[in-house]
């Protein structure tokens, strides 16, 4: 299960709110976040995928902060956000060309690429390690704040460790309120889901995380793309290191199930107050259910404001179905097992 919100209550800061609409604003609008960025503070901004919780990415103290808000395990390292490809280039070495075929196809966009760091970065983003994970976002506030503060921006998501990640403002406040001095509200996210992270480091080009671009798409610009479960080589991606997406109350997930009859016959059995969160519209169930979506991007854009729906309900646990891995179902699927308590397999008859 998740961890207890009620642990490690650190309240340095009367927590603001700004709401900037996305589609028209100016560059006053992020002046304070601005200003705090360049006293070494952090910010949570939205992005397309989830909110980031941002700092200098050049300033040890800065990032310093992030971890103590995150209650982050201090060898996590963290992903740097960047406003285009010039600022990239002062934070690596040896860009590979399949890295710029990717850039030129995806940025702005929900990639982050793995990459031979530059002295640029501070040490404390990376935890010692020679490689960077690097993006640039497509959310117009989050291009901007990086514009004015005229340095790249490291940010995880913006929550407390091992929590579902925010897609909303309210999300971080409930996680982070009283812990940062100051929250953009840029509405709702449009992805819903981390970014793709791919290690360029490698001799081939290899899937470290899937996320935001599928791996369709990525096929398309490397054919010759692996991707991997080896945990050594996933260690070089943010991320991938620790539980993560977990609700409080415990979540199941369902796998190998052939209908929703078959569902139907364990739930039934539960005894406790429980929530089956269901992924195929056509099934009739008799338990009480809250649909993900009508489509893959649908589920993915929902899925974290779901998980986290699950601790306001009075229910003690939920279940929720497993989805087709292919497209957007990769991604999904990758988010609900670190996300589950346990999985559940129909019994062999």
């Amino acid at each position: 299960m998740g961890q207890d919100l009620t642990r490690n209550k650190l309240k340095k800061y009367l927590t603001k709110r700004i709401v900037v609409d996305p589609s028209s604003f100016k560059k006053e609008d992020l002046q304070e976040a601005v200003d705090l960025i360049r006293m070494g503070e952090v910010i949570a901004f939205p992005t397309e995928t989830v909110y980031g919780l941002g700092a200098d990415a050049t300033n040890s103290a800065a990032i310093d902060k992030i971890y103590e808000a995150k209650n982050r395990p201090s060898d996590n390292p963290l992903i740097v956000h960047v406003a285009d490809s010039r600022m990239l280039e002062k934070c690596v070495i040896d860009v590979p060309q399949t890295a710029y075929a990717l850039i030129k196809e995806f940025w702005p966009g929900p990639l982050t690429l793995v990459l031979k760091r530059s002295g640029y970065i501070s040490e404390k983003v990376t935890k010692g390690m020679e490689t960077v994970a690097i993006r640039s976002p497509s959310h117009p506030i989050a291009q901007k704040l990086i514009e004015l503060c005229q340095k790249p921006i490291a940010a995880p998501s913006a929550n407390l460790s091992g929590r579902p990640s925010p897609t909303e403002a309210t999300h971080v406040l409930e996680d982070l309120d009283g812990r940062i001095p100051l929250v953009i509200d840029g509405g709702k996210t449009t992805v819903g889901l981390e970014s793709t992270v791919i290690s360029m480091v490698t001799e081939t080009p290899i899937l470290l995380r899937p996320g935001g671009i599928t791996k369709e798409q990525l096929l398309k610009v490397l054919p010759d793309l692996e991707v991997t479960r080896d945990e050594t080589i996933q260690k070089l991606s943010p991320g991938t290191r620790y539980p993560h997406y977990a609700p409080n109350k415990e979540l199941v997930l369902l796998i190998e199930f052939d209908n929703a009859r078959q569902i139907d016959e364990v739930l039934k059995k539960e005894s406790r107050p429980f929530l089956l969160l269901c992924a195929n519209p056509s099934h009739r169930h008799t338990v009480q259910t809250v649909l993900l979506g009508n489509s893959l991007a649908e589920i993915q854009r929902n899925l974290f404001n779901n998980l986290r729906k699950i601790d306001h309900l009075p229910v003690e646990k939920a279940f929720v179905e497993e989805v087709d891995q292919t497209n957007e179902g990769l991604a999904i699927m990758n988010r609900l097992r670190k996300a589950a308590s346990r999985t559940l397999k129909p019994a062999v008859k």
